[in-house]
């Protein structure tokens, strides 16, 4: 099924029209891109286990600075009036999450769904996350992961059914206080049906993302809709630890991060990518991890002479990166997610309706 599917199409073949027939007009250009499927199937392994930690494996965290670049809204789905969050010029507004402290905050869960869609892109995994109404059109090599005992390389580091996954993430936190208020357009539904931007030959083309632009489309109170949101240059920190990683799964994660200078690539993290929203950028601060296995077991914390910075985090990095390239990363996979998430950006944001 693999080794003869057709080429993906190309972005100008994409009608983008919307689902009312050939008689409506036809719409802008839309800002997503598929990448590819690997032709050859996932290689399938059983995890290592959180018995204990492997001496051959990587173990430690990532303290990570994460930067917006266009507004950022992350939704709680609960709408309340604009004066119980100290906006008496709004009536209601979607609100971002807050903790207790009342600082904007971006769910660990939002962070792993983000990264964990560009790490199956780049790698040779399966989908995460299916919809039953197109199962049929999904090659079979690429369905969830449901034995815990063959997992595919995403599956094996970020989780599957009846497996934790070797990666632990944590609510990112905004260094200041307040928000700003955004307000985003209406976003109609995606428009899958169209068989002819989704699918090729009846199969799905690929994994679906979103270009970055220069900026975010804002209606205006008028006729948007109104949510809490970061701004740009609001600063988020968090911390992700890891444990008995390979070289390699490191090595990927740091690239969907980033930090390869080969592969400019930012996030898109929250709502309304469709619009340019979400942008965000990452700096590792430090990585922090233990010389001493039995350290990880009699001490809650490491010692500061176990953090890596400066010159010493760049080659520690910079060699994982190099293991990832020569034994898990999809070299055309990972070009065609460059040529979509590359940032910085000079593409404006789409016009008129989505």
């Amino acid at each position: 099924m693999t080794g003869n599917r057709p080429q993906r199409p190309q972005p100008p073949s994409r009608p983008n029209r919307s689902s009312g027939g050939d008689s409506l007009p036809e719409l802008a250009p839309k800002p997503y891109e598929f990448v590819s499927f690997p032709k050859e199937r996932p290689n399938l392994q059983r995890p290592p286990g959180h018995h204990k930690y492997f001496s051959d494996r990587l173990h430690g965290a990532l303290y990570l600075t994460l930067k917006v670049q266009t507004s950022l809204h992350v939704s709680t789905g609960v709408v309340v009036m604009g004066s119980d969050i100290g906006n008496n010029r709004i009536p209601l507004i979607k609100i971002m999450v807050q903790g207790v402290d009342q600082k904007l905050s971006i769910q660990g869960s939002s962070l792993k769904g983000c990264i964990r869609s560009v790490y199956e892109a780049i790698t040779n995994s399966s989908l995460a996350v299916i919809t039953n109404k197109y199962r049929n059109q999904i090659p079979t090599e690429r369905l969830p992961c449901r034995n815990k005992e063959q997992l595919c390389p995403a599956s094996r580091v970020f989780g599957a059914l009846d497996w934790q996954g070797l990666l632990d993430f944590n609510d990112a936190k905004c260094e200041s206080m307040g928000f700003s208020t955004g307000f985003m357009p209406s976003l109609y539904r995606p428009r899958p049906d169209e068989s002819s931007a989704y699918f090729i030959q009846g199969i799905v083309a690929g994994r679906k993302f979103y270009y970055h632009t220069i900026r975010a489309i804002d209606k205006g109170q008028n006729s948007g809709i109104p949510v809490q949101q970061a701004g740009r240059e609001y600063i988020f920190k968090t911390k992700l630890n890891f444990k008995n990683l390979l070289p390699e799964e490191l090595g990927t994660l740091l690239i969907v991060l980033g930090q390869d200078s080969k592969c400019p690539i930012a996030l898109k993290v929250g709502g309304g990518k469709p619009v340019g929203m979400g942008t965000m950028t990452v700096t590792i601060d430090k990585i922090a991890r233990s010389q001493s296995l039995q350290e990880r077991y009699s001490a809650y914390q490491l010692n500061e002479s176990d953090e890596l910075i400066g010159d010493a985090l760049q080659q520690f990095m910079q060699t994982q990166i190099k293991a990832a390239y020569s034994r898990l990363i999809q070299q055309p996979q990972l070009d065609e997610l460059t040529a979509v998430l590359r940032y910085p950006s000079d593409r404006e944001p789409p016009s008129g309706m989505y």
